[in-house]
């Protein structure tokens, strides 16, 4: 089963996507799009394209766990994710991916505009990680 992992953002959002067994992450990018509605009519594409069968959108939920206006955006969005694809949408812990996703761009040396290019990717990566590792 191929997932599809989505670290939601206001101008980019990262997606990383399994390998076609749902056993390790592949290929990571990131989409820039403003509109929720043209970004889930992207995703949707990749879905259909890739043969995704689940998506796994990062809940970025406070730090003592309860839900803030960034959680609730994140929900909905991933009602016209199901809207838009069909497919079951999981929400994800997704508490400090980006603080880790910038740690791992400083240990190798990324800094700047490849930087900010690429974060949201890792981020992305390191939520379809953590699912599949919990799976």
């Amino acid at each position: 089963m191929r997932i599809l992992a989505v670290d939601y953002g206001d101008q980019r959002t990262g997606i990383a996507v399994s390998d076609p067994t749902g056993l390790i992450a592949g290929e990571a990018f990131v989409i820039t799009e403003w509109n929720a509605e043209r970004l889930a009519e992207r995703i949707a594409v990749e879905c259909s394209s890739r043969g995704v069968e689940r998506i796994v959108l990062g809940n970025p939920v406070n730090m003592d766990g309860s839900s803030g206006p960034r959680s609730e955006k994140a929900r909905a969005f991933g009602a016209l994710l199901r809207e838009k694809t069909g497919l079951e949408v999981v929400m994800w812990d997704e508490r400090r991916t980006t603080v880790e996703a910038h740690d791992i761009l400083t240990a190798n040396a990324r800094f700047g505009k490849r930087r900010k290019q690429t974060v949201d990717a890792v981020a992305a990566t390191l939520i379809l990680e953590g699912y599949l590792g919990r799976r």
